[in-house]
């Protein structure tokens, strides 16, 4: 028996075998939950679909999540194929690479618009369209993921930090509405993990380089880390967790101003 058994996910942002987001598919699918995957369409048949080929899951479908009419058609073909979603998760985010780099006073409106929409929005409209689907219900759980970058300054993050904090806020805000309908709502701060969307941090390397020495189990974070505390979100184990943003990241984020050693 798995902790997921009956259980069914859809999940939105992943990008390629070094994802977040596919490392808690695969802690969902190894408990026994029926996984669906959305992404953007140029990296459907090439990277997301063989993936969720890997693991017997057969609900693949693109979608812009900057688009309520696009969101609106994946949820009501996950409803005539599945019924209701038991766990949702919202694994995305982009800003453009240019507004993260250089200074922060220089981002664009269009830059800002886009960060903010895509990062942090797209879990609104998500929320809304499936909960007007008759989707969620009682126990559904929620998940997106943030970054230390949302509360600190943190080099060449800029623009997508502030969506970051914006994403954090809409985790607390929905948790407050669909709480009374017994639907959680929380956020996953991770460490930096090499993914396709870290890359488009500037200095990513030397980030993620030094990490390992400050943080105080001087590890640097899997996806593999990330699956197990969003499986704990998505069990029955944190029925009394909502609005929440867990670090996990080492202990990073604990640290004033680290000693290094050497």
């Amino acid at each position: 028996m798995g902790l997921l058994d009956g259980k069914k996910a859809l999940i939105f942002g992943v990008a390629n075998d070094h994802s977040i987001a596919w490392g808690i598919a695969k802690a969902l699918h190894d408990e026994g939950a029926t996984l669906g995957f959305s992404s953007v369409e140029s990296l459907l048949e090439r990277r997301v679909r063989p993936l969720a080929e890997s693991i017997g899951a057969t609900f693949v479908e693109a979608c812009d999540v900057a688009s309520d009419e696009q969101l609106r058609a994946v949820m009501g073909k996950w409803k005539a194929a599945n019924g209701e979603i038991d766990i949702l998760v919202h694994a995305v985010a982009y800003a453009p690479r240019e507004d993260l780099e250089g200074s922060f006073t220089e981002t664009t409106r269009a830059g800002f618009a886009v960060a903010m929409d895509v990062s942090a929005y797209s879990l609104v409209a998500m929320c809304r369209e499936a909960n007007a689907a008759g989707l969620l219900h009682a126990g559904t759980s929620v998940l997106t993921l943030s970054y230390y970058g949302a509360e600190k300054v943190v080099a060449n993050y800029n623009v997508m930090g502030v969506a970051k904090a914006a994403l954090e806020a809409c985790v607390r805000y929905l948790a407050a509405d669909l709480g009374p309908s017994g639907v959680r709502v929380n956020a996953i701060s991770a460490g930096p993990v090499r993914t396709l969307s870290a890359s488009g941090v500037r200095d990513f390397r030397k980030l993620y380089g030094t990490f390992a020495s400050i943080a105080p189990l001087r590890t640097n974070i899997t996806i593999e880390d990330v699956g197990k505390t969003a499986l704990w979100l998505a069990s029955d184990l944190s029925s009394a967790v909502t609005g929440e943003v867990v670090y996990v990241d080492g202990g990073f984020s604990v640290m004033g101003v680290p000693l290094l050693e050497g």
